[in-house]
């Protein structure tokens, strides 16, 4: 689905309410209108609930792990505050270096389109009305939207249609690694906490089921943004987190002195 710049929407908004034939052609343009608004909130949601199922399960299989080799709570304690302080920074440089790459990426493209408005815009006009001819619209109201579309904003309204891209809103490194630091956090201190507050002997026991609690609410998060089954979603995120604590623990015991 094409991610609508601002100047887009409301040229596109102007003209449906303007637009008095062809109902299903509008009814189309609202469903997209509707469709563009809520796509960029569900990206980042869904980037931040990977996140901090990221954090959940690795530092939970990390200090579960210790917790079978060692029963000191100091050790625990660094364990769980080192693993997500080194997976909350290694998130966030990966992502910077990642989103850096691809603003990179979308400024050359963009000034790749600049050129080639300036120098055929009648041609660009085509194109970009036979983009919305392939959407559905009659080949009449694909040019007039195309019309009203760059009447308001050429570039955008062309650089959304043809490169899926705002021209205005480039994702930041900055803030994207910012972030996916946070989520994976969030995500962290879940274990950190399980596995440092309760007494020594309820401590995996209090871990591995706060940590299974955590991965029922991020599964079933995930599955609603990314409009699946919750039930199939949520016992792929749970099991998976399941068996890498059991498999951490199990070599913990194998090589410690701790046991349950």
């Amino acid at each position: 689905m094409v991610a609508l710049h601002t100047g887009a929407q409301e040229a596109l908004s102007e003209y449906i309410a303007s637009y008095t034939c062809g109902m299903d052609e509008v009814e189309m343009l609202r469903k997209e209108l509707a469709e563009n608004a809520s796509e960029s909130k569900m990206n980042w949601l869904r980037a931040a609930v990977l996140g901090a199922n990221d954090g959940i399960v690795s530092v939970a299989a990390l200090v579960v792990g210790v917790a079978g080799a060692s029963t000191d709570s100091f050790t625990l304690l660094i364990t769980g505050v080192a693993g997500l302080l080194s997976g909350a920074l290694s998130m966030a440089v990966g992502e910077y270096i990642s989103v850096s790459s691809q603003r990179d990426t979308e400024k050359a493209m963009l000034a790749k389109e600049l050129v080639e408005l300036r120098k055929q815009p009648d041609a660009e006009l085509s194109e970009l009305a036979l983009i919305y001819e392939r959407k559905g619209l009659s080949k009449e109201t694909a040019r007039t939207v195309a019309e009203e579309l760059s009447r308001k904003d050429a570039f955008a309204a062309h650089v959304d249609a043809e490169l899926h891209i705002d021209p205005n809103n480039l994702v930041s490194p900055i803030q994207a690694a910012f972030a996916s630091a946070v989520s994976f956090t969030i995500g962290a201190l879940i274990p950190v906490l399980a596995i440092t507050l309760p007494p020594e002997a309820l401590r995996v026991p209090a871990t591995f089921a706060a940590v299974l609690v955590a991965l029922v609410v991020t599964g079933i998060l995930s599955a609603k943004v990314s409009g699946t089954k919750t039930l199939p979603v949520t016992v792929r995120v749970v099991c998976g987190g399941a068996l890498a604590m059991v498999i951490t623990f199990g070599i913990g015991m194998l090589f410690g002195v701790a046991a349950i």
